[in-house]
């Protein structure tokens, strides 16, 4: 019953987060894209780490470059994980019309038990998270690089399913 309400609190959390946005309207389109991570890099080894935590999520960004998610996966510690998100997306044009920095913040479940205290703010198994990551997108195709704190970093990619 526990993880039914930790989840419904994650939810909820990041309705609010997505309300709260500025929908500043400019040119762009909606967006539906699905995300896959296979690859983690820990800063420190330990030999209880995993580093191929099959991330898969759902993304929607909308024309003002704001976002939501949510993310699936095993962490670190190979337990279940959620990540329920929002967060907004610059295009780096000056420097390249391909590359973009991301930032997403919002609710993550899944650190229980002896790894609880793992990562910070985390109180049974629902912890704050803010996530920067820097991104490269050729047509419908994206890869990113996203900063995990002080733990490492994650190596994800997309695809754009749907334009409208």
């Amino acid at each position: 019953m526990q993880s039914k309400n930790n989840t419904l609190y994650a939810l909820l959390a990041s309705a609010c987060l997505i309300v709260a946005a500025p929908a500043v309207a400019n040119e762009g389109s909606h967006v539906l894209s699905l995300q896959l991570g296979p690859y983690v890099h820990h800063w420190d080894h330990d030999p209880d780490h995993k580093n191929t935590p099959g991330l898969i999520g759902l993304e929607y960004m909308a024309p003002s470059q704001w976002l939501a998610g949510a993310s699936f996966l095993r962490n670190s510690f190979d337990q279940p994980t959620e990540y329920y998100y929002a967060g907004k997306r610059w295009d780096l044009d000056s420097i390249s019309s391909n590359l973009y920095v991301k930032v997403t913040a919002g609710a993550l479940l899944g650190y229980t038990g002896r790894y609880e205290d793992k990562i910070p703010f985390n109180h049974n198994g629902v912890a704050f998270a803010v996530i920067p990551a820097l991104g490269y997108q050729v047509d419908r195709y994206s890869a990113q690089v996203a900063l995990l704190g002080t733990a490492g970093v994650m190596f994800t990619f997309g695809i754009d399913l749907a334009k409208w």
